[in-house]
């Protein structure tokens, strides 16, 4: 602290996290512990949620942006339990604020609030100083939710067990993508719930990630990549959701190489052949009005990063030399 004791907090840490596609999701049978196995090909996209971490005596979060008035403000929503978590882990006393700006669709299969986790660990990490290795921050992410830790990592990958153990994915070039995006969400517990109805009986083997896809992936070759996109829990979706055909078609007769539900849905996602054509598909899904709100998106992308950070500044407008 200055000698006048004066001193003008203003440090903050602002970190971005991508949201992500499945392009692949495939599903076992659900197990005695309540998880399905699942063997699934993440790709992030640059459709962003940025998390603003600020010094308080308290943990408290707000929202802004996109569905933020859907979002909860207590201890139910994962960035502060990120921060909670990450708090306990290293012992630190100290509160936070955050501040979320949510760009990625809330209850859309693209993981908006696991990247609100995802950054919310890494902001607080910088802020608080507690330099915890990117390993522990990835099990840390896992403790949180399964679709945690791809965020934090971001780029292509490959997810087993619940999603949460990861390994990169070989990927080459970039790939352009249409989303329709759905006001109303769909709870992932109950496309699992519908999902599990429709395969009673049946016999599932361990899934593994598809060949054909991470071939096209390794050679570059979107064609190729929309061929092989696949998603096991889409019927669960489209039995929830029996809308959700509409987008479906209307990418398809924008010649999009690939579509697809996100995860477990309720957002379209259109491959495109380039920039322009993903324009060209989003602007045919406004034009049909199957979507509340549609968005394009390049990936892969980086994982959660600080992308500014602001240390605390003395009244007279030096820099805070207490650390």
């Amino acid at each position: 602290m200055t000698t006048s004791g004066q001193v003008r907090v203003e440090r903050e840490v602002r970190v971005r996290a991508p949201g992500k596609v499945n392009l692949s999701l495939r599903v076992g049978a659900r197990e005695a512990d309540g998880y399905h196995p699942l063997a699934t090909v993440f790709q992030a996209v640059s459709l962003y949620e940025e998390v603003i971490a600020t010094p308080s005596d308290e943990l408290s979060v707000s929202v802004s942006g996109q569905q933020a008035d859907r979002v909860p403000l207590d201890l139910t929503n994962l960035a502060l339990r990120a921060a909670q978590l990450l708090a306990v882990h290293t012992g630190v006393e100290a509160g936070v604020h955050l501040h979320l700006h949510k760009a990625v669709p809330v209850a859309g299969g693209m993981a908006g609030g696991s990247a609100d986790a995802a950054a919310a660990l890494v902001a607080c990490d910088a802020l608080w100083g507690t330099a915890v290795p990117r390993e522990e921050l990835l099990e840390l992410a896992a403790e949180l939710g399964s679709d945690v830790p791809f965020p934090l990592a971001g780029h292509t990958a490959i997810g087993t067990g619940r999603g949460h153990l990861l390994m990169p994915a070989m990927s080459r070039g970039e790939y352009h993508w249409a989303f329709a995006v759905r006001e109303e969400g769909l709870s992932t517990a109950s496309v699992f719930g519908v999902f599990d109805e429709l395969i009673a009986g049946a016999t599932r083997l361990e899934p593994e990630a598809d060949r054909a896809l991470m071939q096209a992936l390794r050679a570059g070759d979107a064609h190729a990549l929309g061929r092989a996109l696949h998603n096991d829990l889409q019927h669960a979706a489209l039995e929830l959701a029996p809308a959700l055909v509409e987008p479906l078609a209307v990418a398809e007769d924008a010649g999009a190489l690939g579509v697809l539900v996100s995860g477990s849905g309720p957002t379209v996602a259109a491959l495109a052949r380039s920039r322009q054509h993903a324009l060209v598909i989003a602007a045919a899904m406004t034009a049909a009005g199957v979507a509340d709100q549609v968005l394009t998106a390049v990936g892969p992308v980086p994982g959660a990063r600080v992308i500014n950070s602001a240390r605390a500044r003395s009244a007279d407008g030096g820099p805070d030399d207490s650390d």
